[in-house]
């Protein structure tokens, strides 16, 4: 006789929780800083960061040395809207291959066709140069914007779906943003002490040259391949429902996400870099018309200010990590807003060292805020549309803050009759450290949305 105990059901063995995931420590995070795609990302975010200045402030400053007026400086500025459009034709660079580079895969065709044309418009500005006329290295400035702003809708797509995880997605953004500001400086600080040397139009080359740095990184680079499934299962573009999957897929899936809270989350990005960007194209000239020499603007933003960039990108990694993304991103648009009206003292002391300081707020504040913003944009992109939502995004921050910019020299030149020259300057650069308001109160909105939210199962 069979025993019964032997017949009786046994209870199902306990399922083991899910081990914990270990936090990635400080050594850890050493040990990723030498892995070969960190290397890539640190040299592609330079390729990234290396043109924007060059047709902004900088050309800013070039224009400003050959007599042009604030107002023409702050209207040619608006070849910069090439960022903020960008969105246009992101899902061009989402879902084709480049024709012959396309060998290289997407992501990489896209990156070196648009660094050599960023490298040919360059050049182009040099050849021409101003007495040419403004029509004339206007145009190649706005190829230069073009093609730097479709190099960065690839380098953005490929920063995230070459990270493995969310960790390795901070990872790859510093690693950028440290190449990209890097390379900002080479673009303000460098090119100002060569300008006083060989020229602008030499200094010009010279950063063409520094394009290949770009190229390099891109020939070295791997194509990422974590997207390919999502794509693969996608119609094709050329079909009626593939064409409308490109066009509107990326936006419906992003509301669909996000619902209400995405609308508010557009419009917090719209606003969050206003303190950087409206007066973006008089910093330059205000170092001209306040009499600070190149050599002294480059010695500042070389040194003080770009220990004080370290310091900021290090500064908002660790703060995500501590305090979370949202309370993150409130601290950098504080900063923004003291870094940008802090400028006015400059009117009313000249010396070197409130100039150094002033400086190195500023440089801290921007590199905080630009951490954070592009970490917080980045988690909130898809697989499959990684392109276009980051090109949206981007966009969407570009976009009010080009727009406005281009009115900055109009501002300073109806301040001038009832504060002077340097007061207007100085005016205005208050006024625009106050439009971090409105960004800080809607995503003060948004982190009370998520925390009352309901946690996911």
């Amino acid at each position: 006789m069979s025993d019964p105990a032997a017949k009786s059901p046994q209870p199902a063995p306990a399922t083991p929780p899910p081990p914990e995931r270990r936090k990635r420590t400080a050594l850890d995070v050493l040990r990723g800083l030498g892995q070969p795609k960190v290397l890539v990302m640190l040299a592609l975010g330079f390729s990234s960061g290396l043109p924007f200045l060059l047709t902004a402030n900088t050309f800013g400053y070039w224009l400003r040395d050959e007599g042009t007026s604030l107002v023409a400086i702050g209207f040619i500025s608006w070849v910069g809207f090439a960022y903020a459009f960008k969105v246009y034709w992101s899902p061009l660079v989402d879902r084709l291959d480049v024709p012959l580079l396309g060998r290289l895969g997407r992501r990489r065709g896209w990156m070196l066709l648009s660094q050599l044309l960023v490298a040919i418009g360059l050049v182009g500005m040099a050849l021409v140069g101003v007495s040419a006329g403004l029509g004339a290295i206007g145009a190649f400035a706005l190829l230069t914007a073009f093609a730097s702003a479709t190099q960065d809708i690839a380098i953005d797509a490929w920063r995230i779906e070459a990270a493995s995880d969310a960790e390795d997605v901070g990872l790859l953004t510093s690693a950028a943003q440290l190449g990209y500001r890097i390379a900002l400086l080479v673009a303000d600080a460098a090119i100002i002490a060569a300008a006083q040397r060989i020229g602008w139009p030499m200094s010009y080359l010279a950063m063409a040259v520094l394009m290949t740095l770009g190229v390099a990184a891109t020939l070295f680079a791997f194509e990422p391949a974590r997207a390919d499934a999502v794509l693969h299962e996608k119609p094709p573009l050329w079909s009626a429902r593939g064409l409308a999957d490109a066009l509107f897929g990326p936006f419906i899936d992003f509301f669909a996400k996000h619902r209400l809270a995405g609308l508010a989350i557009l419009l917090a990005v719209a606003l969050y870099r206003l303190p950087d960007f409206v007066m973006g194209p008089m910093y330059n000239p205000y170092y001209h018309d306040l009499g600070i020499s190149k050599d002294a603007v480059a010695l500042v933003r070389g040194s003080f200010g770009l220990v004080a960039t370290f310091l900021g990108l290090a500064a908002a990694g660790l703060s995500a990590m501590r305090i979370g993304m949202l309370p993150t991103l409130l601290v950098g648009l504080v900063l923004e807003g003291f870094g940008t009206a802090a400028f006015a003292l400059l009117s009313l002391h000249r010396d070197t060292a409130t100039f150094a300081a002033v400086m190195s707020l500023d440089a801290f504040a921007q590199a905080f805020a630009g951490v954070a913003l592009v970490t917080y944009m980045s988690s909130l992109t898809s697989l499959g549309y990684t392109a276009t939502q980051y090109a949206m995004l981007s966009s969407t921050y570009a976009l009010l803050g080009k727009f406005l910019k281009g009115f900055s020299g109009v501002a300073v030149d109806a301040l001038t009759p009832a504060h002077g020259l340097l007061g207007a300057y100085a005016t205005a650069f208050v006024a625009t450290g106050l439009t971090a308001v409105p960004p800080l109160l809607l995503f003060l909105l948004l982190w009370r949305w998520q925390r009352r939210a309901p946690a996911p199962a």
